[in-house]
């Protein structure tokens, strides 16, 4: 059996530097409190809690002081860092640049929405740290998006500034900004700002691609990765036998009957290391 591994999956640059942002902090003080999972993979996750990193919530705050806490890339709204400096705790700032200039972008956005009368509308799953941290940017004034049918709260009437979290669809936000251009009133400013990351939303292509060179895919990401859901659904558009798991112990043998060739790839928070793994428990089932 001829196995692959895409050599474009893996970790994106945000969230390889928090990982070394972690790391370097726990060589420094032992222990260290990451606010939510550092990366949506809970293999990797158990990897950085042998070393001594834990997972808290901003409701573990309160027992944090003098303790030294992770902002994973994600990014946090101001109010977090505001109350980490009044409890002591010391915090290591793990934001994804491309995160951060986001959330000026917010900010930015919504000052000149404020002038003008107008919203802001964000492309973002609501509840995800990410979207958390952009809304919190400006006392979650914005409104969030997710799908056409969400536009039905927007206000067409005044002027839009439309945006979106940096791992989003392109072919979603492109779809939902000539809609937003359609539906506006005649003579009301529209400004689109594609926020997008381009170093995870270049891979759709790539991945599309690679999946389609393969007979079987394997897809590896953590499953509450909202990006992993994206990419796996490029992958299964590309081929159909396209199979979502988080490590190698889920691999199916029967997934692999008839196939000649199988393909690895994974998320921006998929460690290399671990499609490593599942291509050596292939190569053993290929043996066996």
């Amino acid at each position: 059996m001829d196995i692959r591994i895409d050599d474009n999956s893996g970790f994106c640059f945000g969230v390889v530097r928090a990982i070394s942002e972690a790391e370097q902090a726990l060589r420094g003080c032992g222990e260290v409190y990451s606010l939510g999972d550092i990366v949506h993979n809970r293999v990797e996750v158990q990897r950085l809690e042998m070393l001594g990193l834990h997972t808290v919530t901003h409701a573990d705050m309160a027992t944090l002081g003098g303790r030294t806490l992770l902002v994973r890339a994600h990014g946090e709204p101001p109010a977090t860092y505001r109350r980490a400096a009044e409890l002591g705790i010391s915090i290591v700032d793990a934001t994804c640049p491309v995160v951060a200039r986001l959330q000026r972008r917010v900010r930015e956005a919504y000052r000149r929405m404020q002038s003008l009368g107008g919203s802001v509308v964000l492309l973002g799953k609501r509840g995800h740290a990410e979207v958390i941290g952009l809304t919190g940017q400006v006392d979650d004034d914005v409104i969030v998006v997710e799908g056409v049918d969400d536009l039905e709260g927007v206000d067409f009437s005044r002027p839009i500034y439309f945006l979106s979290q940096t791992t989003q669809s392109i072919e979603l936000f492109n779809h939902l900004a000539t809609e937003i251009r359609r539906r506006v009133a005649e003579g009301v400013a529209v400004t689109i700002d594609d926020t997008i990351c381009r170093r995870v939303a270049g891979r759709e292509a790539l991945l599309a691609e690679f999946s389609s060179s393969v007979n079987v895919v394997l897809f590896v990401a953590g499953r509450k990765s909202s990006n992993g859901r994206v990419l796996c659904d490029v992958c299964r558009r590309a081929n159909g036998r396209t199979y979502h798991i988080e490590e190698a112990s889920e691999i199916d043998p029967a997934w692999l009957v008839g196939a000649e060739s199988v393909g690895i790839c994974g998320a921006t928070s998929t460690p290399r290391w671990l499609m490593e793994e599942v291509a050596k428990a292939l190569k053993a089932m290929s043996n066996e």
